[in-house]
C-alpha cells in the first residue's frame, strides 16, 4: 500500500443555502466544518457518525455532486474543490460510487447489460461486443451470470441489485469508490455478503474505498482506518482496531455504547454507568467551543469557549478533545477501555 495519499481533504467546508421563491440566496447551514481526511491507494477509510453529522455531504462533495465552499480536495495532483461540480471525464471515471438504496439507484427502464456497460459507453471507445464481454466479466466478479444481462432491476432482490451497482462501479477499474451506506437498506445476511464482496474486490483490484456508515461495528470489519464525525467536525481518526477497541473521544465511546450487548448483566452495568453520568442538554448546534460540549460528561471550562485541536492519542490517530492535550497535564477519564463485548 502506497504511503502517498490518493485523496486528501484539507479544511473542507460545505454549506447549503436556502433559496427564496425568486432564487435569491438566503440563510446558510454549514454541514461540514474544516474537515481533514486522507486515503491512500488500496485503503478503506470508514467515515461514521449519526444522521446529520455531515458524512454524506463529504461523500457528495468528493463525487462532485455538491460544491465545496472552502478548503481543498486533492485527488492525485488535481484539486477537485476548485472544479466545484465540473469534473472532467478523466476524473469522473476514476471516482465511482455505490449508493444506499439499490431500489432507487438503478434505472428501472434499463437492462442489467445497459446499466453495467453505461460507464464504458460514456468513457471509452469500446465496441458493443467489447462492452458485452466486459459486462460478463463484471457480473462474474459479483457472482452473477450471463442469464442476468437481459433482465431489469425489478426482477432482482435487494442484494442482487446492489451487486449490479457494484459491478457498474467497477466497470472502469476506478482508483476510488465512494460507498454511501451501501448495505443499510439490506437485511443482515445480505449485508454480510455485500461487505465480503467489497472486501474481496478491494484486495483483488487495489481500489480505495471511502465508506460512509453509521454502524461502527460494520465499519471496523472492512476499514483500515476510521474517522468519526459529529455536527460537521471530524472528532476522532485513527487505525480501525484502535478506534473500535480503545475509542478516545467521548462521542466515539457513546456510539459504541449505543450498540446493544448480548450479555444482559453487562448491559445492565453499562446502563447504570450511563445513568451515573451528569445529564446534559444536546442542542443541534454549538455556537462556540467544542461541538460536543453540551453532551459530554467530561466537559471542562475551556470546552465552553475553545475549539479543541486534533491531539495525538496512544495507539495512533488523533482526537479533537482536550482530555488528550498533554500540555495541560489533565488526566483523562477511563474512556476507551474496549469495544462492546
Amino acid at each position: 500500500m502506497s504511503t502517498d495519499a490518493l485523496l486528501e481533504i484539507r479544511n473542507l467546508d460545505v454549506t447549503y443555502w436556502d433559496r427564496s421563491l425568486l432564487g435569491l440566496k438566503g440563510k446558510g447551514f454549514q454541514a461540514v466544518k474544516g474537515a481533514n481526511l486522507s486515503i491512500r491507494p488500496g485503503e478503506t477509510l470508514g467515515l461514521v457518525g449519526e444522521s446529520g453529522s455531515g458524512k454524506s455531504s463529504i461523500a457528495n462533495t468528493v463525487l462532485g455532486l455538491v460544491p465545496a465552499t472552502g478548503g481543498e480536495i486533492r485527488f492525485g495532483d488535481v484539486d477537485l474543490a476548485s472544479m466545484r461540480t465540473n469534473y472532467p471525464s478523466s476524473v469522473r471515471k476514476e471516482i465511482q460510487a455505490v449508493f444506499q438504496d439499490p431500489y432507487s439507484s438503478l434505472n428501472p427502464s434499463m437492462t442489467v447489460e445497459d446499466i453495467v456497460t453505461e460507464p464504458l459507453r460514456v468513457h471509452t471507445t469500446m465496441t458493443r461486443d467489447e462492452r458485452r464481454t466486459r459486462a460478463l466479466e463484471l457480473l462474474k466478479l459479483v457472482s452473477l451470470s450471463e442469464e442476468h444481462l437481459a433482465r431489469h432491476p425489478h426482477q432482482f432482490s435487494g442484494g442482487q441489485r446492489q451487486r449490479i451497482a457494484i459491478a457498474s462501479a467497477l466497470a472502469l477499474t476506478p482508483k476510488l469508490i465512494v460507498l454511501d451506506e451501501p448495505v443499510s437498506a439490506l437485511d443482515v445476511s445480505t449485508q454480510n455478503q455485500i461487505i465480503n464482496l467489497l472486501y474481496e474486490r478491494r484486495d483483488a483490484l487495489g481500489i480505495a474505498y471511502l465508506l460512509i456508515a453509521h454502524d461502527l461495528a460494520l465499519v471496523h470489519h472492512i476499514s483500515d482506518r476510521i474517522a468519526v464525525m459529529y455536527l460537521g467536525h471530524i472528532v476522532e481518526e485513527g487505525p480501525s482496531d484502535r478506534v473500535y477497541k480503545s475509542p478516545a473521544h467521548p462521542y466515539t465511546r457513546a456510539l459504541l455504547d449505543a450498540v446493544p450487548l448480548l450479555d444482559p448483566e453487562a448491559q445492565r452495568r453499562r446502563r447504570a454507568t450511563r445513568k451515573a453520568l451528569p445529564a446534559r442538554e444536546a442542542p443541534r448546534v454549538a455556537a462556540q467551543g467544542c461541538p460536543y460540549r453540551n453532551r459530554c460528561p467530561y466537559v471542562m471550562p475551556r470546552c465552553e469557549t475553545e475549539m479543541p485541536s486534533d491531539f495525538p492519542v496512544d495507539g495512533g490517530g488523533t482526537a479533537a478533545c482536550f482530555l488528550f492535550d498533554r500540555a495541560t497535564a489533565i488526566p483523562g477519564p477511563a474512556i476507551g477501555q474496549g469495544a462492546p463485548a
